[in-house]
């Protein structure tokens, strides 16, 4: 089954570039191409859309708003931002307002593709740069969780890590030859254990992690 994908940008030429590429691709299918969040919100409010491609920069509704609209809906699409830099407020804000990730605008296709298919399975796609910006928003950076990384089991870890290369939990079990239930029992105790709020911010506290 394809799925369905909705562009906002209020460049015409990169608006219809996405469309195009969308519309080349066999498995996603192009449900509108619009200019603004007004549009991006009714376009939702009217069609199943699976996946929307998130300029941030519109003219009369921001994308950031655009996308704490869209999100807050049930069932709600994967907002993927399209966006100039990876590191950047405005970038965390739609993070925040509940986007599943961001792509780079000028990526090649197949990496805007790639991004389309993991947030449309539960996966999140974003880079190192805004790890930090978003886990000072939480209050993660400064305050020392009651339980962090070490108290997780090894397999936890493994699972956290393929969530923080961006996975949904049926590319997890796949992975791990695990079933899809076992998977999300592991994730509901990796929240638990770093408290934190979603699959983002488990992320997001992996990559903060690693870094040195």
């Amino acid at each position: 089954m394809s799925t369905r994908v909705a562009v906002v940008d209020d460049h015409p030429i990169f608006r219809d570039g996405l469309a195009a590429m969308v519309e080349a691709t066999p498995d996603l299918e192009l449900v509108g191409a619009v200019a603004d969040g007004p549009e991006i919100v009714a376009l939702v409010e009217a069609q199943q859309v699976d996946v929307v491609l998130m300029d941030l920069s519109l003219p009369t509704m921001s994308g950031v708003d655009a996308t704490a609209r869209i999100t807050s809906r049930t069932p709600a699409p994967a907002v993927l931002v399209v966006t100039m830099v990876d590191d950047d407020d405005t970038v965390v804000a739609a993070l925040r307002a509940g986007a599943r990730g961001y792509v780079l605008k000028g990526a090649p296709g197949e990496e805007i593709v790639a991004a389309v298919r993991t947030v449309a399975a539960g996966g999140a796609v974003f880079g190192a740069g805004v790890a930090s910006q978003v886990l000072a928003l939480t209050g993660d950076v400064r305050r020392p969780a009651p339980q962090d990384d070490d108290d997780l089991t090894e397999r936890e870890r493994q699972v956290l890590e393929l969530i923080a290369e961006g996975m949904s939990n049926a590319q997890i079990a796949r992975r791990l030859d695990l079933s899809l239930k076992t998977v999300q029992n592991y994730v509901s105790r990796i929240l638990d254990k770093l408290q934190v709020a979603d699959r983002t911010q488990a992320a997001l506290r992996a990559r903060e992690a690693r870094s040195p």
